[in-house]
């Protein structure tokens, strides 16, 4: 089974390039939303997360909002955060893996945002970054409901520069040229990769 990391800065197009995939039958995983699950109500990283920071628990469910104030600007309470929420989110991708294979699936797209940040891309056997012009990028951006130009600068700066992420990548998918354009591209990378074998699931199972 061949792991496809998928990524891209915020605004570019990232979670429509997803669902391409996904409509080309290809399984995702999405990691912003294992996430959201953890945190939500019957998660499993409410009950240690109440625990560390009682107070971002709200009414049986993370309160996203609570805990980064917790975190922020914390590097001590931000450490033990990820000691929590880091073995969970592994947990669930190895779930989704597992269930993929199971299932047959000859690939697997893992959507992770922070994917070359974290040096992620050795965890799979090819990187697609979805990519647009930064104009384009910051008015899509802009045009969110609670989003600020303050907060779009903090969130670029946490992310690599969209050129170096280009560089890295072995598939780039423009989404400046229309939903169909991009669909085309992802319909080749798909055809493309069909008969590549992947290696990185099998040395994961291996625990290597």
């Amino acid at each position: 089974m061949l792991l496809i990391g998928l990524t891209g800065s915020i605004g570019m197009g990232k979670s429509e390039t997803a669902k391409m995939f996904q409509e080309l039958g290809v399984p995702v995983y999405d990691a912003d939303a294992a996430v959201h699950a953890l945190y939500a109500k019957g998660g499993t990283a409410v009950q240690p997360i109440a625990e560390a920071f009682p107070a971002a628990v709200k009414e049986g469910a993370v309160d996203r909002a609570a805990l980064s104030k917790e975190v922020v600007g914390n590097p001590a309470a931000l450490k033990k955060l990820e000691t929590i929420v880091h073995p969970l989110v592994g947990a669930a991708q190895m779930n989704f893996l597992t269930k993929a294979e199971a299932a047959g699936a000859p690939m697997v797209v893992l959507d992770i945002p922070l994917l070359f940040e974290t040096g992620g891309e050795a965890r799979v056997d090819v990187t697609v970054v979805v990519s647009a012009p930064p104009e384009l990028q910051r008015e899509r951006v802009l045009a969110r409901p609670d989003m600020t130009e303050e907060k779009f600068e903090a969130i670029l700066a946490k992310q690599m520069p969209d050129a170096e992420k280009r560089s890295k990548a072995d598939f780039i998918v423009d989404s400046s040229k229309g939903l169909a354009f991009a669909f085309d591209k992802v319909k080749e990378i798909v055809e493309s990769l069909k008969d590549r074998p992947g290696k990185v699931w099998q040395e994961r199972k291996a625990g290597r």
